[in-house]
Parts: structure tokens; C-alpha cells; sequence
């Protein structure tokens, strides 16, 4: 990755100012509901920058709706077809990226209703989660949260990826999941996130993150 400037910042901070950077977005596609990617690695909890913006959001009057990509993973009867290990089923096919199509941006392009399916599929019951469907209004904000977006098209206003450099991914991920770690390395290659993304957060220092404003 080539050198980009980052300045350090609080997670309670990057949420407030991200926040209002969203309230000036207007959709690529001028419909009314602007579609946010948070994307990383689980260990880098990008979900958990979703939830502080939403919040933030919230206080200034906005309504959003944050969807976890991994409610949309595929039944384990799918994903799992070539073993508990297997990093390009992993990297291709856990995630159910036709049901987010059709689930979740779908229902906010132009002339859309607004009514979001949140997840689909409980990966520990490995059953339909049977969520109802929730209406986001004109002008609320979709944080989309999971690894691996940016490699699937999906039409977003404003990308954020939290980046952790090779070693403290695998640092914080879990040893039992150390196998997904050659996805992410081809992720980087194939896709470059840190340079993709609108906005980079950098997040090896939990306590103690950097963006690039």
C-alpha cells in the first residue's frame, strides 16, 4: 500500500464527523436513500463504526438502518461444501450477495419502497432468521457493515474501510479463524480497499485510531 496521510482521531469523534459528512451526500443515482459501506475484516469491527455513526446520526435527526453482511451468509450446507477451511469459498461464496441485491439495495434505487430486509440467514442456527422487513424513509442512510464489500459492485454513495495492517489482523483475529487470512491478503491485492475506499480508517491501535479525513 502506498503512503496515505492519516491524522489521529476517537472513535466517539470519526463517528460525530462522519455523521456530518453523510448529511451532505447526495446518491450517485439521485434516489433518496444514501447507501454506506463500512468494510473490514472482523477483527477490525467495522460494525462497531456503523452502530457510532448511526447513533450520531440519530442525535441529528437522521434515520439510518445498519445491516450486518454477515446476516446474509449462505447455509452452511453451501458454504461449507469443501470443508470448515476453505478460503475461496470463503472469499466467493459464504456471503449470499444476490439476496443483498435483492434484499437490501434493491428496495432503495430510484422508485424503491424503502423496505429493507435487515439479515436473512442465522449462520449458529443455520435457519431463516425471519426478521420483518424494515421501512427506511426518504432520506434515511443504509450502513451496510461486513469484509469483502468492495469487490462486489454494490452500488454505495461512500465507501469507509478499516484497514489493520498484516500483523495485527492476525494478531486480533482469532486463532481458529487464522485460515481466512489468505482471503484477505487476495483482497488486498485484487481489490486495494485502502486505496478504493472514500475514507480509510486505520485501526491496529484499537484505543487509538487514524483516518484520513
Amino acid at each position: 500500500m502506498g503512503r496515505v496521510r492519516l491524522e489521529a482521531i476517537t472513535w466517539d469523534r470519526l463517528g460525530d464527523l462522519l455523521a456530518e459528512r453523510l448529511l451532505d451526500l447526495k446518491p450517485d443515482d439521485g434516489g433518496p436513500w444514501p447507501r454506506i459501506a463500512f468494510d473490514g475484516a472482523p477483527a477490525a469491527r467495522p460494525g462497531d463504526l456503523a452502530q457510532l455513526v448511526g447513533e450520531a446520526l440519530r442525535i441529528r435527526g437522521r434515520p439510518s438502518l445498519t445491516v450486518g453482511a454477515d446476516g446474509f451468509l449462505r447455509p452452511a450446507s453451501v458454504r461449507l461444501e469443501y470443508g470448515h477451511q476453505d478460503v475461496e469459498a470463503y472469499y466467493d461464496g459464504w456471503f449470499d450477495t444476490g439476496a443483498l441485491w435483492r434484499e437490501v439495495f434493491g428496495p432503495l434505487e430510484p422508485g424503491g419502497d424503502g423496505r429493507v430486509l435487515p439479515d436473512l440467514w442465522d449462520p449458529v442456527t443455520d435457519r431463516a432468521t425471519r426478521s420483518p422487513y424494515v421501512q427506511l424513509p426518504p432520506g434515511g442512510f443504509l450502513l451496510l457493515h461486513g469484509p469483502l464489500l468492495l469487490r462486489h459492485w454494490f452500488p454505495f454513495d461512500l465507501t469507509v474501510h478499516v484497514l489493520l495492517s498484516p500483523g495485527a489482523l492476525r494478531r486480533r483475529t482469532p486463532e481458529a479463524e487464522h485460515w481466512t487470512l489468505p482471503a484477505f491478503e487476495r483482497y488486498d491485492q485484487e481489490t486495494d480497499p485502502a486505496h478504493a475506499a472514500d475514507v480509510l480508517v486505520r485501526a491496529d491501535d484499537p484505543r487509538h485510531p487514524a483516518w484520513s479525513g
